[in-house]
């Protein structure tokens, strides 16, 4: 814990006057250039930019800006009040964020544990720099895990008799702590639509499968049957059809003949740990922007 907050220290103190501005708006000429004039009236140095359309004709245009400017923190109210004028022009989706906001995470678990370590390792090694507010889990197997770390576990069983229940007490702790992103760290619940509703695009899950081929249950299983040659790991985001939210990240392993279930059970547990970091770092740093049922993700 210690180390974890020595790395926060550094980070705040590093990026104090850094923000960062996500836009999606119709393509159309000036748009680059009616932002970065105003972030310049605004005394801002762009540090990264990067742009994105689906089509310069008709299309939708994205854009990413980190930036430093001079008491952004205090700013930040005034710069968004100034810059919707702007925004109401272009049409745009816009929101500005700062650099040094800590994102509320919340980690749902079962009883795999590969992907909730690898979480709570970068997490101490300030790779991701986020509030890791609790760990939720239907099983007790972790509480001795997460809780040498800090950090809040609460155990809340889930059986189809009381999986209504047991989500309005998930729900409850969620707006308790103010929480703004959910990782589902191999937790083994379909959530309902109405949890989904709750916070939308704010939920991540790993998959161990290279989505779309093997969704649901026992993917390994499924790809052992067929004798594939590889097989990966997707984190998406979730909404109520199953395993088929936006992607966000992907990665895949060679295997062959020789690899049997519980090898491919291995190989995988290290992609899956691997995708769902990159894939909550991406979030958290406001790399990511939802388009329909697809992302945009400037890495």
């Amino acid at each position: 814990m210690y180390f974890q907050q020595k790395h926060v220290q550094k980070f705040m103190d590093k990026y104090e006057d850094r923000a960062r501005l996500l836009i999606s708006c119709p393509d159309q000429p000036g748009i680059v250039a009616a932002v970065t004039t105003f972030l310049y009236e605004q005394g801002a140095n762009i540090v990264e930019s990067s742009q994105y359309s689906t089509d310069p004709e008709g299309g939708t245009f994205f854009l990413r800006i980190e930036f430093d400017a001079p008491n952004i923190s205090k700013r930040k109210e005034a710069i968004e009040g100034e810059f919707a004028t702007i925004a109401q022009q272009f049409e745009m989706k816009w929101r500005l964020s700062l650099h040094t906001h800590m994102k509320k995470v919340a980690i749902f678990v079962s009883k795999e544990e590969h992907c909730l370590l690898e979480l709570l390792w970068e997490w101490q090694a300030g790779e991701l720099l986020a509030d890791f507010a609790l760990v939720i889990s239907n099983h007790e197997h972790m509480r001795e895990i997460v809780e040498s770390f800090g950090i809040p576990y609460y155990y809340i069983p889930v059986t189809k008799e009381t999986k209504q229940e047991a989500e309005e007490k998930q729900i409850q702790l969620l707006k308790e702590y103010d929480i703004d992103v959910i990782v589902l760290a191999r937790y083994m619940q379909i959530l309902s639509p109405r949890f989904v509703a709750t916070f939308p695009a704010r939920i991540i899950n790993i998959h161990h499968s290279f989505l779309p081929a093997f969704i649901g249950a026992r993917p390994y299983e499924q790809a052992y049957r067929r004798g594939v040659k590889l097989i990966g790991a997707t984190s998406h985001y979730v909404t109520d059809d199953l395993d088929e939210g936006p992607i966000i990240e992907q990665d895949v392993e060679r295997v062959d003949h020789k690899h049997h279930v519980e090898d491919l059970k291995r190989i995988g547990r290290m992609i899956e740990k691997t995708v769902l970091v990159r894939a909550l770092k991406w979030h958290l740093e406001d790399r990511v922007i939802i388009h329909e049922n697809k992302t945009i993700v400037f890495k």
